[in-house]
């Protein structure tokens, strides 16, 4: 497996973790609502108390990584 190739992979492995987060929260959402507040200002043992932070976690990884493949593929 190439490097570009190990980067996708992993990039996709990451949006798959996010999509499924996502679908977790619809979830949640749906089945008992979900507050602004608990948003934002979850309690301790909330299931969202380290959502955003593990969320804008991966976001920021997958985008690290869409930089390096589009990198890998130029010629220097």
């Amino acid at each position: 497996m190439s490097d570009k190739e190990a980067l996708i992979k992993e990039k996709n492995e990451l949006v798959a973790k996010m999509l499924e987060m996502q679908k977790k929260f619809i979830d949640l959402e749906h089945g008992q609502g979900i507050d602004p507040g608990d948003y934002y200002n979850p309690a301790s043992g909330s299931p969202l108390e380290t959502y955003v932070a593990d969320y804008n976690d991966l976001a920021q990884k997958v985008n690290r990584l869409a930089h390096e493949i589009k990198e890998s593929g130029h010629i220097h």
